[in-house]
């Protein structure tokens, strides 16, 4: 299956997609984080059947039910569309000093200018997770932030350091 994908500037990004059943379906991710999903009539597709939109708190929800690959990409997306804002994947090794530890231990925003954006364990995705959310070895840290602070949290979460 073929995902179209468009830059919309000062809006977000458009994923428009046919299913095997031949509906055409657009998801416009907008920079707020709010979703309009739209269902095109099979006649004519410059008509929208039906229009849904879905606040940043169900489209996390529904993120979180779909996984995580899909947010990781619109973080990379947003990233090019912002200049200087990028994203990163961080997997916490076993000998991390914040293995089984608190979150919040880290002060990443703090002192690296960046945010954890989700936690993704095996299968499961924690979105926006909160200070207290507990680090485990294997965890992938999704990160937003400028290179510079990116290289310093690997580095943090890699032996501690400033």
């Amino acid at each position: 299956m073929d995902i179209v994908e468009t830059l919309l500037p000062g809006v977000g990004i458009r994923y428009e997609l046919t299913t095997e059943t031949g509906v055409a379906l657009a998801f416009v991710v907008q920079r707020g984080g709010s979703v309009e999903v739209a269902v095109y009539d099979r006649e004519d597709r410059d008509r929208a059947q039906s229009v849904l939109t879905l606040s940043p708190a169900e489209a996390a929800a529904i993120a979180d039910v779909l996984g995580a690959p899909r947010m990781t990409e619109r973080f990379a997306d947003l990233s090019r569309e912002v200049p200087g804002l990028r994203s990163a994947r961080f997997a916490l090794r076993r000998e991390s000093p914040y293995v089984d530890r608190p979150l919040g231990a880290t002060q990443a925003r703090t002192r690296t200018g960046c945010s954890i954006v989700a936690v993704v364990r095996g299968d499961q995705v924690v979105t926006s997770p909160g200070p207290a959310e507990m680090l485990h070895t294997g965890d992938v840290l999704v990160v937003i932030g400028s290179r510079e602070g990116l290289e310093a949290l690997g580095a943090l979460l890699a032996g501690g350091e400033d």
